[in-house]
């Protein structure tokens, strides 16, 4: 039985649902919003939910897309007693997670989550080449046109920043300096391309794309800033072996063995920008032909 933890219509998940039926393989899903109670039966787990009930036991392989695994907890009046079984279930819920991470598994909700830092330094121990950044508090530093700002965190998105509205942030060039300090901000070279790179990593494998979104100003600087009227020319690419080398040496330091990593070509170099491990995969398969929903079902 292959357990799938991931969002309610999440395209991605339902597309790979299509291959696993397709190959007959059986599958229960957990959408983020179910909360279970872990009982035992004749000496075996069960979690169980209003919509989805499965022995520890059962499952043999874990994909975990979106969401997570989340446990109801028993609530005791007496303080000392509720501090104690606080811990007491905590315990048993973190069990559960390590077993069923333990199976064969796309991706762990432990790892689901990366500091961008930590990955730039150790993209650069391992001899990436990447652009070059620092934390700051103000742009006394900052060289005006040859440097962009980018998110600390992977949330690019601010839900309801307004009433009924909602934003994203976007990689912007710095173009003038601010006359006052502000909260620590990334900043990073910015590295004029011949074009960027998406590519798709599952168990030592790598697909990738190239996305010619440098001849476009609305894309130039951040290809998601898409442009529906004219998209970019996007093909099939072939990374340079010891580029693949350097990333299979990345995913396995940082215990990740799938998701999206995105590079910038410039010249003879291969720039290194980030990791998602739960990125979207789904145009990439599509454009390029991949079928890598399909590399996903038969893996699991």
């Amino acid at each position: 039985m292959i357990l799938i933890l991931s969002q309610k219509n999440e395209i991605a998940t339902i597309d790979v649902i299509r291959d696993l039926m397709a190959l007959k393989k059986k599958f229960i899903r957990v959408h983020e919003d179910e909360v279970f109670e872990i009982k035992t039966i004749e000496k075996r787990i069960l979690i169980e939910s209003s919509r989805n009930r499965f022995f520890m036991d059962e499952i043999e392989s874990v994909w975990y897309r979106r969401g997570g695994l989340n446990f109801n907890r028993l609530k005791y009046n007496n303080h000392s007693i509720l501090l104690n079984m606080n811990e007491t279930q905590y315990w048993l819920e973190d069990y559960i997670q390590k077993t069923l991470e333990s199976k064969r598994h796309i991706n762990k909700e432990s790892t689901s989550l990366v500091n961008k830092l930590i990955v730039l330094d150790k993209a650069k121990e391992l001899g990436f080449d990447i652009p070059e950044f620092f934390l700051a508090e103000n742009t006394d530093q900052v060289e005006l046109n040859k440097t962009i700002i980018k998110t600390i965190n992977g949330n690019v998105t601010l839900d309801e920043i307004k009433k009924d509205f909602s934003g994203f942030m976007y990689t912007t060039i710095v173009e003038e300096h601010e006359n006052h300090d502000f909260f620590i901000t990334f900043f990073q070279e910015k590295i004029e391309k011949d074009f960027e790179i998406r590519t798709f990593y599952l168990n030592s494998k790598c697909w990738s794309m190239a996305i010619f979104s440098q001849h476009d100003e609305q894309t130039k600087t951040d290809f998601r800033k898409y442009n529906k009227k004219k998209p970019n020319r996007t093909v099939p690419y072939l990374l340079p072996k010891h580029v693949e080398d350097k990333i299979e040496f990345l995913m396995k330091s940082l215990d990740i063995n799938c998701g999206s990593l995105d590079f910038i070509k410039a010249g003879e170099k291969y720039y290194f920008l980030e990791i998602n491990p739960i990125g979207q995969f789904s145009s990439l398969s599509r454009t390029c032909n991949y079928a890598l929903e399909q590399k996903l079902a038969e893996y699991l």
